[in-house]
């Protein structure tokens, strides 16, 4: 069963690595490219965009797909719905790979958002110097804050930046005792973050609870209605054997 995987995440990976190892399966997995040195995943990889909805139902067609797992980051929304449109669209199967996110603990101190705006605004009420781990994009609407950022990814931010920042690149996994130099070090007294939920960024919000620093949790844009979502590499593998 030839089956397209919407990669760019560990669960991505370990999805297509379970499937090219098995009998019956021909997998491609596709990375959006925003990342210069991407993890890259076993077996056949694409890197770009569709094209929007018209373009990725068209390349479904024309390399025959019989199932999709979008696997992509849980703030990817715009191939997410282009995924579940196109899919809907041919008729074919697609699933939604969503790691859980994140939850409050005793000792945190988060605002939940919804968006960057509205994190933008809060960051205005909270404080003056600020850890932003948001990645790389979306660091433009911060751009007018008269405060000072941290701005860490793992490529450079395109488009506008605060005036007044340190711009550090660097890749996850980060410890415990890392983050907590990081911010005690920096002085910082905010952080911002996306609720990407995960066990390997988690370290950030350990440090800012033991710290007692306020957190802007950024919520995950909505799924398509009526998506078939699970939450494990698991479940995802049960459900692409049942396609077959």
């Amino acid at each position: 069963m030839k089956t397209l995987i919407l990669g760019g995440t560990r669960e991505a990976r370990e999805i297509a690595d379970i499937a090219s190892g098995e009998r019956g399966f021909e997998i491609v997995s596709s990375l959006a490219g925003r990342v210069r040195e991407p993890v890259l995943p076993v077996g056949a990889v694409r890197v770009g965009g569709f094209g929007g909805v018209d373009g990725l139902r068209e390349w479904l067609a024309d390399n025959e797909i019989q199932a999709v797992v979008d696997a992509t980051h849980p703030f990817a929304g715009g191939i997410t719905a282009n995924a579940a449109a196109a899919a809907a669209s041919l008729g074919l199967p697609v699933l939604h790979v969503r790691r859980p996110g994140w939850i409050e603990q005793d000792g945190d101190r988060w605002i939940r958002v919804p968006d960057l705006t509205a994190a933008a605004e809060a960051v205005a009420t909270l404080g003056k110097r600020v850890f932003l781990t948001i990645g790389r994009q979306g660091v433009a609407a911060f751009a007018d804050s008269d405060a000072w950022f941290l701005i860490r990814a793992i490529d450079p931010p395109e488009g506008d930046v605060p005036g007044d920042h340190e711009l550090l690149l660097a890749r996850g996994p980060f410890s415990v005792e890392d983050e907590t130099a990081l911010l005690v070090e920096r002085g910082i007294d905010v952080m911002v973050t996306k609720d990407s939920g995960g066990a390997l960024t988690e370290a950030k919000l350990v440090a800012a609870r033991a710290l007692g620093l306020p957190v802007v949790m950024i919520d995950r844009p909505p799924l398509p209605d009526g998506a078939q979502q699970v939450e494990t590499v698991a479940a995802a593998w049960d459900w692409l054997r049942a396609q077959r």
